[in-house]
């Protein structure tokens, strides 16, 4: 089945779910967890700014046949939720209590994009025990020295006005800071409904700039402790990778790195290209013989 870019984000896995397989939901932590398909595998998709579970919806919609998928909107960024930040120890522990509820006594595929890449890179190395195989969309190790070097001076600027913005937002709040990060996404070409936007998905740009709940000083440099896949997008004015970073991991044994002709967000502009790629190389990277 053929998902189009935005369609396939919003409306094309509707109509799939009134037929197809298991799924049900659950509460953790005040997190509402969906849980779809079937298979001895779990993957669990953890999305980044300015997103929600739904991102998802076509690689849900291709995998579920043969994995249990496991999705959440982050803490704090539910616009039904009351707005609050979260600290990455608080963040980290219910990523925890999420694994190991759906999950027990299994170690699941981790799936992830943008901030849940930040996050998900924290928990797969802080619990390596929990997760068999990481597959990293559009961030790499993004902020590290080493990054930070390979960005060109006007690359630095964008990452410090929207970063910036973002974080301003989160400080005015309401209607206005609203209206602030719906518009920035839409700067940024993101396909997602703006409805499912608003200022409090901004607290980790907050937290970057002031330290604040707790800070991300203690953001460990990132080094998967297992097989990783990971894919990018290289119509974007600038990487979310170092090369350094990319060439050792192409290098790590059942590792493997693809460069997609997309933006940030290849799931959603080749989805069908996108879960191909997921599928192929999680078929031959011996995932179902990892627990």
């Amino acid at each position: 089945m053929k998902f189009r870019g935005a369609s396939g984000y919003r409306t094309g896995y509707a109509g799939l779910m009134k037929h197809h397989l298991m799924k049900h939901q659950q509460i953790i932590d005040g997190i509402d967890v969906f849980i779809e398909g079937q298979g001895a595998q779990s993957i669990v998709m953890i999305h980044g700014w300015p997103d929600t579970y739904r991102l998802w919806d076509a690689q849900v919609a291709a995998f579920q046949s043969s994995y249990r998928c496991i999705r959440f909107t982050l803490p704090g960024f539910d616009i039904s939720k009351p707005r609050r930040a979260y600290s990455l120890d608080e963040t980290i522990r219910i990523f925890t209590d999420i694994v190991e509820q759906t999950c027990p006594g299994q170690r699941v595929i981790l799936l992830v994009h943008d901030w849940g890449a930040g996050f998900g890179y924290q928990f797969c190395m802080r619990h390596p025990e929990l997760v068999a195989r990481l597959i990293g969309v559009d961030i790499g190790d993004a902020s590290s020295p080493e990054h930070k070097r390979s960005l060109p001076a006007a690359a630095k600027l964008i990452v410090e006005a929207y970063q910036g913005w973002l974080s301003l937002a989160w400080r005015v709040g309401g209607h206005v800071g609203d209206s602030m990060s719906a518009g920035l996404a839409r700067l940024m070409k993101h396909r997602g409904e703006s409805r499912y936007i608003s200022s409090a998905m901004n607290y980790p740009y907050f937290i970057r700039r002031t330290g604040a709940h707790g800070s991300y000083l203690d953001m460990r440099p990132i080094a998967p402790p297992c097989p990783m896949l990971f894919i990018y997008g290289t119509k974007k004015p600038f990487m979310f990778h170092s090369p350094q970073w990319v060439e050792q991991l192409a290098r790590k044994p059942d590792s493997k790195v693809l460069a997609m002709p997309t933006g940030h967000w290849p799931m959603v502009e080749q989805p069908d290209a996108f879960n191909q790629s997921v599928l192929s190389w999680l078929a031959g990277s011996g995932v179902e013989n990892s627990d």
